[in-house]
This record gives structure tokens, C-alpha cells and sequence, in this order.
């Protein structure tokens, strides 16, 4: 297409298709998350808990499994599979309807477990390029715009004055709403060209990855990539537990203003993406890697002074909500976009972001779990409001450790492998 020979328009291209792409996952996704389903138990359980337990349990697993098939994925399978992992999710919703309540929670697991591998199906199509950060601002920005947009919608559904879908319908629903949508966005990915030759001289070229190249990167980073994924598991669990319970959260502190979830996110959202977009101009992709590892540290320092502020009454619990997200959200981003893409880049490894990034997130999502059932179970013996605010000091603090190893780890590696080479 003719309209990507101008810088502009191919930016705005492929922005747009990853935020609508991403964005509309959400809406198969995270709907089910604005009701509250009181009223029903099973196994002794609250029915949220069960089924936010269930689809993060089938979002691991997708987790897992994208280590292999997104690393290895071949590009012209790509869209197909969009569609797939799409269709089986909502079919899931579908039946998440009909089906009895003892057995729902198996269809929001079967929800999850093809939606995990979506992020990196859309990112596939940007990385490898000299703007990869900024065409992927559009997978940040849709992931946190959604969130709140899709849990407003939700809501909507539920109780408006025309005609108020029930709660076990709701997600379905929903969902349908986007299906457009993401119809247009998929189709708009799939025109995106390839990486320039200028690209792949900056980034290195990007290729499906097999066992021994696997291998070798685990080998050879072992203690950096443990601390990557540490500092990453740290974010995950603070993002996972924030959004899932911020409307139990909320309304425990008196905010149940439904706007408050869209403006709080577009916040969020535009900062982050100009943080993000920051990196871009490191040309250096050791200092983008590092810049990404600094932005992570940041903001893990400003979760935890959010949290001392809030302690002392400095402010309200909704600015703790917008700077603890906020400060989550500047690190686990570039973390997602822009971490790994350097890495790549500058210790010129062949392969691709899928195989580091999945590794990342199935274990991200694995504490997830951990702290969903260990809460359930009656191993963690606390309400939902005190470990958020736990968590906030817990992620904090050892999050911030492992960003300061990492920093010196991979910066004294480098200079290590430069050395090799001259």
C-alpha cells in the first residue's frame, strides 16, 4: 500500500490497528470483572473468586504454551490465528451464560486459556523495526484504556434505563459489541510490510526460534533473565490485583462514580505512552534496554511513596488508585514493548520478543495464581483492601531490588561479550 511509503501515515497505521486490536481483547476478556455475582458460592468460595481463579488459571496456561507457539510462530499464520484464539474465547462466554453455576467457571477458564497469546500474535507484527516502542504504545494504550472502558460498558449493560442484560450474559454481550472491531483491526495488521533492511540493520532481523537458540540465551543471561522475570512478577501481581478487585477497592473507600474507572485509565494511558515513547530515542540499544530497566525503578519508588502518602492522609484513596497504577504502568510497559526489543538488539541474539516475553509472563501469571489461592484458601487470612496495600510494599520494595541487579548485571555482561568480540 501506497500509504505507508510516508512515515506518518504507516505510524498511525499500525498504532491504530494494535490499539484496536489489543483494546478489543479486552472486551472478551476482563467484562466479567464489573459484576459482582453475590449471592453465589461453590466449593466454598465466593463465585467471583472462583472465576477470576479460573480464567487467570487458563490465562497462565495460554501463557506457558505461547512460549513455544509465538516463538516459533511463522508470519503467515498470523491472522488465522487471531481469529481462532478470538472465536474460542467468546464461544466460551457463550456457554459461560447457558451453563449451570456449578459449572461456569469452567468456561471462564476455557476463556482464558486463547486469549494469553494474543499480545504476542499483535506484537509479532511490530517488532524488529527502529520505531517498534512507539508502534507498540498502541498495545499499551489499548490495554489501559480498555480496562476501564470495557468495565463502564459492562456496567452500562447491566443497569441502563432501556433494557438490562443479566450479569451471566453480560461478558457475551460485550464481547459481540467489539467483534467488529477487532474483525477491522486484524485485517489491518495483515497489510503492515515487513521490516526495511534500515530496520533490521538497527534491530537486528526478527526469526521463529528453535530449541538449541533457546537454549543457548537461557545459558548464557540465566541470572539476568531471573531477575527480569522477578521484577516483571512483581508488576504483574500489583496490575493483576488492582484491576480485578479496583472495584471492590473503590467502593469500599466510596467511590462508585462509573466514570471514575475511563478518566482514572486515560490518565494512566497518556503518560505511559509518553514515557514509553521516550525510549525511541535512544538510538543506543544498550541505553534503551537500560532507560527501560530505569523507567521500571521509577516506578516502583512512586507505588511506594503513593502508598506513604495515602498512609499519612496526604491524599485520597483515588490518587493512590492513579499513581500506584500509574507508577506499575511506566515500568511493566516498557517492560512489555521495549525491554526485550532492546535486549535483542543490542546483544544481537536471533530470535524474537515471544520467546523472553512469555517466559516473563506465564511466570508473571503463575504469581497471580499464587496469591489468588493462597487468599482463597485461607493461607493469606486478610480482606481484599488490606493486601492491596500490602502488596503495594511487598511488589514495591522487591521489585526495586531486582531492577537495581539487573541494571548492573546486563550492563557488566555487555561490556564483557564487547570485549570477546575485540
Amino acid at each position: 500500500m501506497k500509504i505507508f511509503q510516508k512515515p506518518i501515515f504507516f505510524f498511525l497505521w499500525s498504532f491504530t490497528a494494535a490499539f484496536l486490536a489489543y483494546a478489543s481483547m479486552y472486551a472478551f476478556r476482563k467484562p466479567f470483572n464489573a459484576a459482582s455475582y453475590v449471592g453465589f458460592e461453590l466449593f466454598n468460595l465466593p463465585l467471583k473468586d472462583l472465576l477470576l481463579i479460573s480464567q487467570i488459571l487458563g490465562y497462565m496456561l495460554s501463557k506457558f504454551i505461547g512460549i513455544k507457539v509465538i516463538s516459533e510462530m511463522n508470519k503467515s499464520k498470523r491472522v488465522g490465528l487471531i481469529f481462532k484464539l478470538i472465536l474460542i474465547a467468546h464461544l466460551a462466554l457463550f456457554l459461560f451464560a447457558i451453563v449451570p453455576v456449578q459449572f461456569k467457571f469452567l468456561f471462564l477458564f476455557a476463556n482464558g486459556l486463547p486469549l494469553g497469546m494474543i499480545w504476542g500474535v499483535i506484537f509479532s507484527f511490530l517488532e524488529g523495526r527502529k520505531l517498534t516502542e512507539l508502534l507498540a504504545t498502541g498495545i499499551a494504550v489499548g490495554a489501559i484504556i480498555s480496562s476501564g472502558i470495557v468495565k463502564s460498558i459492562a456496567l452500562y449493560i447491566m443497569d441502563n434505563s432501556f433494557y438490562s442484560i443479566p450479569e451471566f450474559w453480560m461478558p457475551f454481550t460485550t464481547g459481540l459489541l467489539f467483534l467488529p472491531i477487532l474483525i477491522l483491526s486484524a485485517w489491518m495488521l495483515s497489510v503492515i510490510p515487513d521490516p526495511s533492511e534500515a530496520d533490521k540493520l538497527a534491530k537486528t532481523e526478527r526469526i521463529p526460534m528453535d530449541k538449541n537458540q533457546k537454549r543457548f540465551i537461557l545459558r548464557k543471561y540465566l541470572p539476568g533473565i531471573i531477575s527480569l522475570v522477578i521484577l516483571y512478577l512483581m508488576q504483574t501481581i500489583f496490575r493483576d490485583f488492582r484491576d480485578n478487585f479496583s472495584v471492590e477497592l473503590f467502593g469500599f473507600y466510596g467511590f462508585t462514580d462509573k466514570s471514575q474507572f475511563v478518566s482514572m485509565e486515560f490518565i494512566i494511558g497518556i503518560t505511559v505512552v509518553f514515557t514509553t515513547s521516550l525510549i525511541v530515542i535512544f538510538k543506543n540499544n544498550l541505553w534503551g534496554f537500560q532507560a527501560s530497566l530505569i523507567l521500571s525503578g521509577i516506578g516502583f519508588i512512586m507505588m511506594l511513596g503513593a502508598e506513604l502518602l495515602f498512609g499519612s492522609g496526604q491524599i485520597n484513596f483515588f490518587y493512590l488508585m492513579l499513581f500506584s497504577g500509574l507508577g506499575m504502568s511506566i515500568g511493566y510497559v516498557p517492560f512489555q514493548i521495549a525491554l526485550f526489543e532492546r535486549f535483542i538488539a543490542a546483544f544481537h541474539i536471533a530470535g524474537n520478543v515471544g520467546f523472553l516475553m512469555y517466559i516473563s509472563d506465564s511466570l508473571g501469571y503463575l504469581g497471580s495464581v499464587s496469591i489468588l489461592f493462597s487468599k482463597n484458601a485461607g493461607l493469606i487470612n486478610i480482606d481484599n483492601v488490606a493486601l492491596f496495600h500490602i502488596l503495594i510494599f511487598g511488589c514495591g520494595i522487591i521489585g526495586l531490588i531486582a531492577t537495581i541487579f539487573s541494571v548492573f548485571y546486563f550492563n557488566i555482561k555487555f561490556v564483557k561479550d564487547t570485549n570477546k568480540i575485540h
